[in-house]
């Protein structure tokens, strides 16, 4: 089963040279700054390489986190912080916010940053992988592997180091809570949805599909109110997603939940509940052209056109067709004024996020290396202060082909 996830674009950043002349006073301590420069500008490259995989992904990142952690890590484990954390100035685009950046002169400023954009990365492999037409068991596994790492990066630096800024993250920028809980949730509710396909697929009980197709619902719908407080300007598209997403497995929860109730003999509520269910998909498919139709960053799409979309769009009528059938030759009972109420409860299947931590500190930062830089030798003149609206070019991110049944064009 095919898959459709609206994704906003990548954090675009300012070149790092790393270039600490006179400061740096070793060959070992040049060394480490030479790897910094080079190792920040492969990962760079690699957000954008459509051939990166997650192993390719992993060993980048290791290298470079493992790097950057010198300049932020005490050597003698202490709390005292690091003398180089403030050495070096970096600027960062938000993912809503166009290409005006924000400036920090703080190494974990670049950590979170960084980080952002490499669970941001994770999120674009699961939706490439996902949108393909005929997705093998093992890709649906790395499509739900991913989306549950980068729950689990977007959870850990929330909790652990985006806390640590000195500069209060402004509000509606990447960093703020609101958006990161939005992120955590959108990857939980999408992991969610790998895991109801494959439940399909295998011809599961339908009172566990309709269970995990509602707490899906519930999920998106909690995303989409944590963003409810942004400017629509910049949140508009993505809530549409949001809410279009919410639509679309509350009409899955009621078509399953028909079916339950159809098993258990009982028609009319089984016809009323695909009747809510018709109600929901009708409201998803308006919000799909209303998505479509709205300007803002992320995915430019006509969800509505997607296989996985007009597959449910089948199913709920044919399963009110055979409710209604059933109805006229066996049953003959009456259909409730009132939708079903769900109060459904998975006890299989939910994702929680994936456990994350950076790597230790890399080998060659040792107490002699990090001795070697000599702060009294930087030159007056700060050269590095932020210019606050200069703008930072945007990542050129890898066009995404829409496949022949996806109605999906992806920018």
């Amino acid at each position: 089963m095919t898959h459709w996830f609206h994704r906003n674009p990548l954090k675009a950043t300012a070149p790092v040279s790393f270039n600490f002349y006179g400061v740096a006073t070793t060959p070992a301590a040049t060394k480490v700054c030479n790897d910094l420069r080079l190792s920040r500008a492969r990962l760079l490259e690699l957000f954008t390489d459509p051939s990166c995989n997650p192993e390719m992904m992993k060993n980048a990142t290791d290298l470079y986190f493992s790097l950057l952690q010198g300049f932020i890590l005490s050597l003698d484990d202490s709390s005292q912080e690091c003398k180089l954390r403030y050495i070096q100035n970096f600027k960062w685009t938000d993912t809503l916010q166009g290409h005006v950046p924000t400036a920090q002169q703080d190494a974990v400023f670049e950590l979170v940053s960084m980080g952002f954009n490499v669970a941001l990365w994770y999120t674009k492999y699961a939706s490439r992988l996902a949108g393909k037409e005929d997705i093998t068991e093992d890709e649906a596994k790395d499509v739900h592997r991913s989306l549950k790492i980068a729950a689990g990066i977007f959870k850990h630096l929330k909790e652990s180091h985006i806390p640590k800024l000195i500069t209060p993250v402004e509000k509606g920028r990447d960093l703020e809570a609101r958006l990161i809980d939005s992120y955590i949730i959108q990857c939980q509710a999408e992991a969610q949805e790998v895991t109801i396909a494959r439940a399909i697929e295998l011809k599961h009980n339908p009172g566990l599909i309709a269970a995990l197709a509602y707490e899906t619902a519930n999920f998106y719908q909690k995303a989409d109110q944590t963003l409810s407080s942004l400017d629509p300007a910049y949140a508009g598209k993505w809530r549409k997603y949001l809410n279009l997403k919410t639509c679309f497995y509350m009409a899955y929860a009621y078509c399953y939940h028909g079916q339950t109730l159809l098993a258990s003999d009982k028609c009319g509520e089984a016809i009323r509940s695909l009747q809510e269910s018709e109600k929901f998909f009708a409201k998803a498919e308006t919000l799909c052209k209303e998505y479509g139709e709205t300007k803002g960053p992320g995915t430019t799409a006509k969800p509505s056109g997607h296989l996985f979309f007009r597959k449910l769009g089948s199913l709920i009528k044919n399963t009110l067709e055979k409710c209604q059938r059933e109805n006229g030759f066996i049953y003959f009972q009456k259909v409730p004024a009132e939708a079903p109420q769900l109060e459904l409860k998975a006890n299989y299947g939910l994702v929680e996020p994936v456990p994350f931590e950076f790597p230790t500190l890399n080998a060659h930062w040792t107490p002699e290396t990090l001795a070697a830089f000599d702060l009294t030798k930087r030159p007056k003149d700060d050269t590095a202060k932020p210019k606050p609206d200069e703008e930072v070019k945007p990542l050129k991110e890898p066009d995404i082909k829409p496949q022949k049944d996806s109605g999906c064009q992806i920018s």
